[in-house]
């Protein structure tokens, strides 16, 4: 009985001092176990990377055929008094698809604000067509009954295209909603000709045969085979095709914004906008619509 009231009273007076060494960290976590702080990330520094997306070109001809014709026609009653270089109207068009490139930039932050500058190149390589078509008879002051017939193609084609940028965004943590704008350059190709056929008779002459004894040589230019007795039954010469293949060079400004996020400190994704106003070029127009996302490396 001695020994087990011993051991007994050994185990009452023992336990409390074991159980206050006891841990329990394991039932009420550890301190440090807490989620270590998101990374501060740091917009500043080089970066470069690739872009794809989907763009559509607005593709003007307003002019396209007016110089050609009036050179064609320089010095003539067609031009100087039927101003047949305003005859043809070519309508806008649109050229859509799959445009991508390259990008690279370099990035300054103050403290939430982050400036820079960025440099892009885009490869489009669509083409936009036109054509339209038209005559018209006139008598002129010389007494002719003048005939003018025009038939115009006309096309654009934007090959590729880069700008240079300035760039303004104010950082949300890992998120980069941005704004830029700059001046564009381009290459394309334009394509414009008209077909024109001009010819003209005395119609006075012809009038006098019709109701006078005397028969008189009835003037007449244009025509690969003139009837003295049936002049608009006559065969006009063919069409005479005018115009060339251009290549040029096309400046103008570019504007645009979107956001970027951080995945990590040095890998970038990006969405985007950009529009992209070309100069008028040989009497054509083009403005560029752009939609687009990407991804950088920043070093």
């Amino acid at each position: 009985m001695r020994i087990a009231t011993l051991a007994l009273l050994t185990t009452v007076l023992v336990s409390p001092a074991l159980a206050a060494d006891l841990d329990y960290g394991v039932l009420r976590g550890y301190d440090d176990d807490y989620p270590a702080p998101a990374p501060i990330i740091d917009w500043s520094g080089f970066y470069v990377g690739g872009h794809g997306g989907y763009s559509s070109a607005a593709l003007g001809f307003n002019n396209a055929f007016q110089s050609i014709v009036a050179n064609a026609l320089r010095h003539t009653s067609a031009e100087e008094e039927m101003k047949a270089s305003e005859f043809l109207v070519a309508r806008s068009v649109h050229a859509t698809g799959t445009s991508y490139g390259v990008f690279a930039g370099m990035n300054y932050q103050f403290d939430d604000v982050v400036a820079g500058v960025e440099a892009d190149y885009t490869y489009f390589g669509k083409t936009g067509a036109t054509f339209d078509q038209i005559s018209r008879v006139m008598t002129t002051k010389n007494g002719y009954r003048n005939v003018v017939a025009l038939a115009g193609d006309a096309s654009t084609q934007i090959e590729d295209y880069g700008t240079i940028r300035g760039r303004l965004g104010y950082a949300f943590g890992n998120f980069l909603p941005f704004f830029t704008g700059g001046v564009a350059i381009g290459r394309a190709t334009v394509r414009d000709t008209v077909a024109v056929q001009n010819f003209a008779y005395d119609n006075t002459a012809y009038t006098n045969n019709q109701t006078g004894t005397n028969k008189t040589y009835i003037n007449h230019f244009g025509y690969q085979n003139f009837d003295q007795k049936d002049p608009p039954g006559s065969t006009p010469d063919a069409a005479t095709v005018y115009g060339a293949t251009k290549n040029v060079t096309i400046a103008g400004f570019a504007l645009g914004g979107g956001i970027e996020y951080a995945v990590t400190s040095n890998f970038l994704l990006r969405g985007e906008y950009q529009y992209v106003l070309f100069n008028d070029f040989r009497g054509h127009k083009a403005e560029m619509n752009t939609v687009r996302g990407g991804g950088a490396i920043k070093f």
